[in-house]
């Protein structure tokens, strides 16, 4: 039995119509989508107490520094030899110290990133989320306009971190 090119070229188009339109359907699934709040995530974890605390004495002693430079940068012109001097120190000094604040508060800083990031990932697994985002950079970004509030998974997150 041959078959005429009038009966199998239509019938050629409908099953490359019918194919093309079934197969992206049978290939994607829906994503589900949650929000947190990353910064209050952060803010949620233990040891976000002695950051902010390292980080308020950095901001003291840091600040004082700073207002010494400041007091020579304004003198201008008029500032002699000897401030000059003293604003090269002052700054090194400044410098220095930011450093090891920073040394300080970096491995304190991974320990509670990694919480966190290790808390988001279980309650997103346990609850159906394929995608994660920070709200606020969403929001700000104009990516994200609407979310559903069920979206919103911090409250769940906050409790795994602690």
């Amino acid at each position: 039995m041959k078959i005429s090119a009038k009966i199998a070229a239509p019938l050629a188009l409908a099953a490359a119509f019918g194919l093309g339109t079934v197969a992206p359907h049978a290939q994607t699934t829906p994503q589900k989508v949650g929000f947190v709040d990353v910064a209050k995530l952060l803010a949620a974890h233990p040891a976000d107490k002695e950051i902010q605390e390292i980080q308020k004495k950095a901001d003291a002693e840091l600040g004082a520094i700073d207002k010494q430079i400041k007091a020579i940068d304004a003198k201008g012109t008029a500032a002699t030899a000897a401030d000059k001097q003293t604003r090269e120190t002052l700054v090194k000094t400044i410098q220095s110290k930011a450093d090891a604040y920073d040394k300080q508060m970096q491995p304190k800083i991974a320990v509670v990133e990694k919480a966190v990031d290790t808390a988001i990932s279980a309650v997103a697994k346990s609850n159906g989320y394929g995608i994660i985002m920070d709200r606020d950079v969403a929001s700000k970004s104009g990516l994200v306009i609407y979310a559903d509030a069920t979206a919103e998974i911090t409250d769940a997150v906050a409790k795994a971190v602690k």
